[in-house]
């Protein structure tokens, strides 16, 4: 049976929902995303998710879809049409298509944003076998644009990252520039060493993760020592103990940076009980 899918104000047979082939998110990746994990059919962090995207939307002086206001309802109805317990809703909206290919970001007046949505069914999300026993990262060079802090859909290095990560037998790759980690392919990139928590700092270089606030929060809150501060390759390999975080992958241990094994090769301390203390707290308040 095939997915309910929204489209534009219509609810659709995933085979029914079309655009145009003028779209500019098609032509251009002119065009923003989010998206919202689902636990027991609730939605984790829908508010912090709802407020970047607008926050995209504003930086690229792209309009609001019509609907806007009724993200949360459109995002609850396909979930239920679905029968989502556990999985994703993927969210974007580009700047629409104008009826031909230009540079020229069109007259907001003469077009109207395409804001399409659907649902990803995910089993087990929470308990994801890579949770147990962590992942594997490689370093490749930072070759993206420089405003990383919005969430558009020009997703193609980071595929190439990922394919990386898979030719060298490992899992995800962690990007580099002058020297520094920015981020991983699709997360936020720690370290900890000595039990301290170190992640870059938020600018334009890195995604500002609505799950790596949390996370930071929860940290902070459990009394764990937090630097938000740039940290390289070599630091990562001498760590305790590293992971990730994102809103499909929670917190997602990392055991293995570069071929060097993080302290005895399997998740550590911290990075399981931040991955519990996310799950319960987000789960108390999911929507």
């Amino acid at each position: 049976m095939s997915r309910i899918v929204y489209l534009n104000g219509e609810y659709l047979p995933e085979e029914e929902a079309k655009i145009s082939i003028f779209d500019r998110s098609f032509l251009m990746a002119d065009g923003v995303y989010e998206v919202t994990s689902v636990l027991d059919g609730k939605l984790i962090d829908f508010d912090g998710h709802a407020k970047r995207l607008e926050r995209s939307l504003n930086e690229l002086g792209m309009q609001k879809p019509q609907a806007f206001d009724d993200l949360l309802e459109i995002h609850r109805a396909l979930v239920e049409k679905n029968g989502i317990e556990d999985g994703l809703v993927y969210l974007q909206v580009s700047r629409g298509s104008a009826g031909d290919r230009d540079f020229a970001f069109p007259d907001p007046e003469q077009v109207k944003p395409t804001l399409v949505l659907f649902t990803q069914n995910k089993p087990g999300l929470a308990d994801s076998p890579a949770s147990k026993t962590g992942i594997k990262v490689i370093s490749i060079p930072d070759i993206r644009w420089h405003r990383r802090d919005i969430k558009t859909v020009q997703l193609l290095y980071p595929s190439m990252g990922k394919m990386m990560a898979k030719a060298a037998g490992a899992d995800d790759a962690w990007m580099v520039e002058d020297g520094f980690v920015t981020e991983g392919t699709s997360n936020n990139a720690y370290i900890v060493k000595g039990n301290k928590i170190i992640t870059r700092a938020l600018s334009n270089d890195i995604l500002h993760g609505i799950t790596r606030a949390a996370v930071l929060r929860f940290a902070r809150e459990a009394q764990m020592e937090v630097e938000e501060r740039s940290f390289t390759i070599d630091e990562a390999k001498k760590a305790d103990e590293a992971f990730v975080t994102s809103a499909s992958g929670f917190v997602m241990p990392v055991v293995e940076v570069d071929g060097a094994t993080l302290g005895d090769g399997t998740p550590g301390n911290v990075a399981k009980r931040l991955r519990e203390i996310y799950l319960d707290e987000s789960r108390k308040v999911a929507i």
